[in-house]
């Protein structure tokens, strides 16, 4: 069995390895990270040769440190890294590479169709009808979208979005509130097999789906990283948000995983506080300014047109894993429509926590 894991900020590690009789036999560790002294590898492969192949990440990382020589210097590689990297082959885990990835990147949407393509999309790459996908927004209309399971009282001061002419949603993945505009937010969705997150724990999962983007952003001279849980920030603050749901395929089999990111390009804060209830631990008792500085935008960071930093982030991705252009169906966009009047603008959706 094979398994790849790319450690977040870090290094590929690859591990070979065989079951036999219930314990990890003949295991091969190998990847393009640095480690001294030599036979800390030698350490490494010896450690991980006969634990019980039901060991989880954790447990093998314990077993790695316990054998690593005194003085052992790792750059790039984690005894943490190397333990997903087992689970991943053990679970036979899929690679972005083994896929022949799709971008939709389509005309302005109503911020309910984009809640509805989310779900029917991801769907679709459940059921093996589409390829994984990277789709990149683009807003119709101001709104406020709020995590599955928050409350829509606590969230959103309804004068205020009814006095900027701000639409409320509520999506189907977990996480916090967002503030976006046309033109001052990038937001894309991964719609991928559930295979590819194979032998990940939930956060492990975050930082891989994220780790594409943050080298994007490398790319353009911004040295970002991902901040547990479902934050991606640089020295200069937050600057982007992940949000994701699992959805089960066809006949309770393998599923896939929807993983989606707003980017702030740009922002009207004073706009954003009139219209979100900042939580209190949030702002940590400074005022509303505090929740101006948790924002930091890319159009500052990079100089560039909120065009010209999509185009690199698509780009990038195709360097990576490959990209072909791709489109909405006219058989998905008829039920991510009916999906978007009869649940996304509904107001038992949007207020099924009041």
């Amino acid at each position: 069995m094979h398994g790849e894991y790319k450690v977040p900020g870090g290094k590929l590690v690859v591990v070979d390895v065989d079951v036999e009789d219930g314990v990890l036999r003949h295991v091969r560790v190998a990847g393009d990270f640095f480690l001294e002294p030599d036979e800390a590898l030698d350490a490494v492969n010896g450690a991980l040769e006969g634990a019980p192949a039901d060991t989880d990440a954790a447990g093998l990382a314990a077993r790695i440190d316990a054998a690593l020589p005194a003085g052992t210097v790792m750059y790039g590689l984690t005894a943490e890294g190397v333990g997903v990297a087992v689970r991943r082959a053990l679970a036979r885990a899929t690679d972005w590479t083994d896929y022949d990835w799709q971008l939709i990147h389509e005309a302005p949407q109503s911020p309910a169709l984009h809640m509805a393509l989310d779900e029917v999309l991801t769907a679709e790459v459940a059921a093996g009808r589409r390829p994984p996908t990277l789709r990149v927004w683009e807003w119709a209309a101001p709104a406020v979208i709020i995590g599955s399971f928050q409350s829509l009282r606590n969230e959103v001061d309804p004068e205020g979005a009814a006095r900027h002419g701000i639409e409320v949603v509520r999506r189907i993945s977990g996480g916090g509130a967002m503030f976006v505009e046309p033109g001052n937010t990038i937001t894309y969705s991964l719609s991928v097999p559930e295979s590819l997150v194979q032998g990940l724990s939930f956060q492990d999962s975050y930082a891989y789906l994220d780790d594409w983007v943050l080298g994007a952003l490398g790319d353009m001279g911004i040295r970002a990283w991902y901040q547990p849980l479902n934050d991606i920030a640089t020295d200069q603050g937050k600057i982007a948000g992940a949000a994701q749901k699992r959805i089960v395929g066809p006949d309770g089999g393998p599923g896939a995983v929807l993983h989606h990111v707003t980017m702030s390009y740009d922002i009207d804060a004073d706009k954003m506080v009139e219209v979100l209830r900042i939580g209190r631990e949030k702002l940590s008792g400074k005022g509303t300014a505090s929740a101006k500085k948790r924002v930091d935008p890319l159009r500052r960071q990079t100089g560039l047109a909120r065009e010209a930093v999509i185009d690199r982030m698509i780009e990038s991705f195709r360097a990576r894993y490959g990209l072909v252009q791709g489109k909405v169906t006219d058989g998905e966009l008829a039920r991510a429509r009916e999906l978007a009047h009869t649940k996304f603008t509904s107001p038992e959706w949007t207020a099924r926590v009041p």
